[in-house]
């Protein structure tokens, strides 16, 4: 992927002597989900402790520090973040940690609140003071008003004050709970550890990595809470009364491959868009080589459907963070020649077919393919797995402003010559829709459609909307 910022990766666990420890190891498996900062917050019952840190799992608790054995606890929440609203600052790292007339309280959040500012300008004129410039931080506020406090539930009553995207897991000091926005448009999941402690996630990778069962999604609109009495649930929505949004984007770019999401094999999927394209795109060559990571998938899928051979034409350095990350764009510009490297020996004289799972601006796309003419490619046809990019994401995903995407300003012929390509064929949405299995009016289509299944219109967070008009996102390789 040449193009989005990514969104954060929640997790918790209750009842177990580890829980600290396997939230940990949860968060390195959700890591692909944000590398911008990653805390953890414990409870024994009676207090919470927590700790966040700028920078990837591994950086943040660093065993020398010792800062996991000081949170020892048999229940704990993390969280990793990319932000979409809010800076790039330890104030704005996750979990959020509280207090208020009921006890401590921490939240980490995944998604975007579109309301969010509107609900802190007003908490502000009552003199509220926040700590930070981030969405999550105004549900802290809304679940200590004396008014909500003391309604027959709380937090239902809170949860149904927000809009948008919101994958949400609270630790407060006897208990977990997770809860997910009406229309589901962020993942999330239950499971349970082979000793049958109780655990959510927003994917299942993260369960593999503790050994522990996938169960089932949260739905949208449920509640679940862990805590001794086992898993119980509820919801602040009456189910089925509004239509599931779930974000497709999950199962084009940023879900892990090992993940069920939305019901089904992140994998799977994949590869069916990778076939489905060959079927829309043909074309005649010799070899079919992926994007790695996001891309592999639907290359297999690509070169079964159509019989080129599949090869790997790209050879990915896992030592480069995730490159959206650095500082300047030079440095980002530097980490991506780093990151990805041709095998001459795969392209040389020969005519490719390059899998992406998506475009966005197209500027290191393009780099890309410059870099395999050098390495002697005698053609070159890219196959995106997914429709063009041409409305930005206000749920959670930070998408550039509408006339920076690629698609949104150009024809497909004037596609394929910015990108120096002989040809280029994007998956139709009807096609992509084609590959999972939930009705098609089930997904979030907005960023190839324009159709928003949240109203953005007057209420788009004002926070989100400076960060789509004033930074300019260059097209960098995720």
């Amino acid at each position: 992927m040449s193009q989005a910022r990514e969104e954060c990766g929640i997790f918790g666990i209750y009842g177990d002597p580890e829980a600290v420890q396997k939230t940990y190891f949860g968060l390195h498996s959700l890591q692909h989900r944000g590398q911008e900062s990653a805390g953890i917050a414990s409870s024994d019952g009676e207090y919470i402790r927590c700790y966040t840190g700028m920078g990837q799992v591994s950086r943040v608790f660093r065993k020398s520090r010792g800062f996991l054995d000081k949170l020892r606890n048999p229940m704990a929440i993390g969280h990793v973040r990319y932000s979409t609203t809010g800076s790039a600052s330890l104030a704005n790292a996750q979990p959020f940690l509280g207090e208020y007339s009921r006890g401590q309280v921490a939240v980490a959040h995944n998604g975007n609140l579109i309301n969010a500012s509107l609900l802190r300008d007003e908490y502000e004129a009552y003199g509220h003071i926040f700590k930070s410039s981030n969405d999550t931080e105004i549900i802290l506020h809304l679940l200590a008003k004396p008014s909500h406090v003391t309604k027959p539930d709380p937090l239902g009553h809170v949860l149904n004050h927000l809009q948008g995207a919101f994958s949400l897991v609270f630790l407060f000091q006897d208990s977990i709970v997770a809860a997910r926005d009406a229309h589901g448009i962020r993942p999330l999941c239950l499971g349970r550890t082979q000793r049958g402690a109780y655990c959510v996630a927003s994917e299942s990778c993260a369960f593999d990595a503790i050994d522990a069962e996938y169960i089932r999604e949260v739905e949208p609109g449920e509640i679940v809470t862990l805590d001794n009495r086992g898993v119980s649930s509820r919801f602040f929505v009456t189910p089925g009364t509004v239509t599931p949004a779930h974000c497709i984007f999950e199962h084009v770019y940023f879900a892990k491959q090992s993940s069920t999401v939305f019901g089904e094999s992140v994998h799977e999927v994949r590869k069916r868009c990778g076939k489905q394209i060959a079927v829309e795109h043909p074309v005649e060559a010799d070899v079919v080589i992926p994007v790695p990571d996001s891309g592999v998938s639907a290359a297999i899928g690509y070169a079964e459907e159509s019989g080129i051979p599949f090869d790997m034409g790209f050879v990915r350095s896992h030592y480069i963070g995730r490159t959206f990350i650095a500082p300047s764009q030079d440095m980002r510009d530097l980490a991506v020649k780093l990151k990805l490297a041709v095998i001459k020996q795969v392209v040389a004289g020969k005519r490719i077919v390059v899998v992406d799972d998506s475009i966005v601006r197209g500027t290191t796309t393009r780099g890309k393919v410059k870099s395999l003419r050098h390495a002697g490619a005698k053609e070159i046809h890219m196959r995106i797995a997914c429709p063009p990019v041409a409305h930005p994401c206000f749920y959670g995903v930070d998408f550039p402003t509408k006339g920076e995407l690629l698609a949104n300003q150009r024809s497909m012929d004037e596609i394929r010559d910015y990108l120096e390509v002989d040809s280029v064929g994007y998956l139709s949405l009807e096609g992509l829709l084609s590959c999972v299995s939930l009705p098609g009016d089930h997904y979030c289509t907005a960023c190839w459609s324009g159709q928003y299944k949240v109203p953005v219109s007057a209420i788009v967070n004002k926070y989100s909307m400076e960060r789509h008009q004033m930074q300019l996102f260059d097209d960098v390789e995720l």
